[in-house]
């Protein structure tokens, strides 16, 4: 028996579910090398961005996992200590709340008011 050293078994469920990293990187177009850097949650090797979330949410339908909890367990492991995205478990939009000063383009209530 190999012993799994993925994050959240996910080598495992993979396997036990009869399911290639070669199977899968041919139905998703991944390549192997990014479909390994999911399973042992070395996230720096992929693309980065929206890909990251995408490539995640493939690698999880493709092995029936549940794609929220793997992109809750990305967004931890990726957020700079413990931010406001780990927290909610989404991104902040477009790090207003990572700042505390709105995005560019976004208006306060006060621009509105007129104050």
């Amino acid at each position: 028996m190999r012993k799994d050293e993925s994050i959240l078994g996910l080598a495992s469920i993979r396997r036990n579910r009869g399911v290639s990293l070669e199977q899968i990187a041919e139905s998703t177009k991944l390549s192997v090398r990014f479909l390994e850097a999911i399973e042992h949650g070395d996230f720096r090797k992929l693309p980065g961005g929206i890909y990251d979330t995408n490539y995640i949410r493939q690698y999880a339908r493709a092995i029936q996992y549940d794609e929220a909890a793997l992109l809750a367990f990305y967004l931890r492991q990726t957020s700079p200590a413990g931010g406001a995205a780990a927290v909610s478990g989404k991104p902040a939009l477009g790090g207003a709340a990572v700042s505390g000063k709105p995005a560019r383009g976004l208006r306060t209530a006060s621009t509105f008011s007129g104050s």
